[in-house]
């Protein structure tokens, strides 16, 4: 078995990605990869070594992907857009022997302290640099190829961190058979074919770009537009340009494209599958993609320990809101504080299990064990409820919670409240420390448009809907909410 495999049996002369304008067909890029392979092999990089990718979404970072997994090395993706503190700190997880290291990423590279930079065995640079025994990626690929390598199902094939919303990243192990799965269980829903042409603007280094997006599409043969930062218009011309018919996104991506002017029902009529993760999808984008495009977004859910995709809305009457139901092959229930089933309609927590369950966190056995039961459930943390169609609705997250007087208030519920205000663009709800009631309730509020609104007239209007203890205490209007690459509002930056 080996992951890499993935890219095997399809025509040579099929497209497998597109960027920067160039195209690279499958035998191509089987080539790049066969020479990356026999150049990691003469630098003795083999099974078990970690490679580390400072690389945005480009044709090296998926060529040094696949070469590193098919040499039985461990990759490990940054984001390299992160200041260099944090990504000293991932690399002292990981200890990698090779850092791939692209241009943008350089600046960053050069101010992490000599000392954990010189534990580095080999540095590779996909293009011109100023790193003083670095190689470029272009030595690599002129050399001979190298064989893949089998290894075992539980072989670690990627140290994929987590998106950090607690401000403590770990580093979660997804073993080959976890990554094949889940593009297997991903591709039964989603159906995609070698003719599909997958928009690519989610990053490679976050779990969902990695094996939904790039995994996912090149199991079947299809093609990927990979794109480095996000822009409305670009987009809608990349769609036009390229054929678009997959597209999957975040909720930023949506809300973006929701409210842009010019576009037209028929920039989008090429399109036959919008996805939405990472977050939740307010409903009102939803309707509005509906109403104004004919675009129908479907949900899903999932995250990084389950490589990543657990639901999808895929299939389903087209029900904005919903996350769906498991993908083929996963456990799902749904359990209260005591580990108990739930009655149906209550909420609880997500537990799942199945092969795409992740091995665990890197050195970590305590956060492991917090996780993981033993026999095999991964506790989520997220709060859901199933309807009694089988369909189930996020409602928050378990450390997201507030506990008001006494009285349990899910983030969501008053998100989704203040949402559907017309003048209300985006929303984020958190708890805050209360004298008397233990926590509060304080809402930050993106207004459309830069309207005006008063915070007494928003707060009256939350007691119309919801109940007292509810109700924000305190509104703050700001220009935007932090967040991190995958469009998840970071909560732990407004406490």
């Amino acid at each position: 078995m080996n992951l890499s495999h993935i890219i095997d049996g399809h025509p040579d002369d099929a497209p497998a990605l597109i960027s920067r304008g160039r195209v690279t067909t499958y035998g191509a890029l089987r080539q790049q990869v066969g020479s990356m392979r026999g150049a990691l092999t003469r630098n003795g990089v083999g099974k078990g070594d970690v490679v580390a990718l400072l690389c945005g979404n480009s044709r090296y970072f998926v060529v040094s992907y696949l070469a590193a997994i098919g040499v039985g090395a461990i990759v490990s993706p940054l984001n390299p857009t992160s200041p260099a503190p944090e990504i000293e700190g991932e690399l002292h997880v990981v200890k990698p022997t090779v850092v791939v290291v692209e241009p943008s990423a350089v600046a960053t590279w050069l101010q992490i302290p000599s000392e954990t930079r010189n534990a580095v065995r080999i540095v590779v640079a996909t293009e011109g640099h100023d790193i003083a025994g670095a190689i470029t990626i272009d030595e690599c690929l002129q050399g001979e190829t190298a064989p893949i390598i089998d290894v075992e199902a539980t072989h670690p094939a990627v140290y994929m961190f987590t998106s950090g919303t607690a401000g403590s990243p770990k580093a979660a192990i997804l073993t080959h058979n976890n990554l094949l799965t889940n593009i297997h269980q991903a591709n039964v829903a989603e159906h995609l074919v070698a003719d599909d042409v997958t928009f690519g603007i989610l990053p490679l280094f976050h779990i969902f770009g990695l094996n939904v997006v790039l995994g996912t599409t090149l199991a079947s043969g299809g093609s990927v537009v990979l794109v480095q930062r996000f822009d409305p218009v670009a987009t809608m011309e990349t769609i036009a340009d390229r054929g678009i018919t997959v597209m999957p996104g975040s909720p930023n991506m949506w809300m973006a494209l929701a409210q842009m002017d010019h576009a037209t029902p028929h920039g989008f009529a090429g399109v036959r599958l919008a996805l939405s993760g990472a977050a939740k999808l307010p409903e009102q984008i939803s309707h509005s993609m509906s109403a104004r495009f004919g675009l129908q977004i479907q949900e899903g859910y999932g995250l990084t320990e389950a490589a990543p995709v657990v639901t999808t809305s895929i299939g389903m009457t087209w029900t904005p809101g919903s996350i769906g139901r498991p993908v083929p092959g996963i456990e799902l229930r749904i359990v209260d504080e005591n580990g108990d089933d739930v009655l149906l309609g209550d909420s609880g927590e997500i537990w799942i299990r199945g092969e795409n369950i992740f091995a665990g966190y890197l050195n970590d056995p305590e956060a492991t064990a917090r996780v993981l039961t033993r026999d095999g459930w991964l506790r989520t943390g997220d709060i859901a409820v199933v309807d009694e169609d089988g369909h189930l609705y996020m409602v928050d997250r378990v450390k997201d919670l507030i506990i008001v007087s006494g009285f349990n208030v899910f983030p969501a519920e008053v998100e989704g409240v203040l949402s559907a205000h017309p003048d209300v663009a985006e929303v984020t709800v958190v708890g805050t420390p209360h004298p008397h009631t233990g926590e509060a309730v304080r809402a930050y509020i993106v207004t459309r448009n830069g309207v005006h609104l008063d915070e007494d007239a928003i707060i009256d209007y939350c007691r119309t809907k919801l109940a007292r203890y509810k109700c924000p205490s305190k509104i703050l209007f700001v220009d935007t909410l932090p967040r991190n690459i995958s469009g998840k509002v970071q909560r732990f930056a407004l406490k």
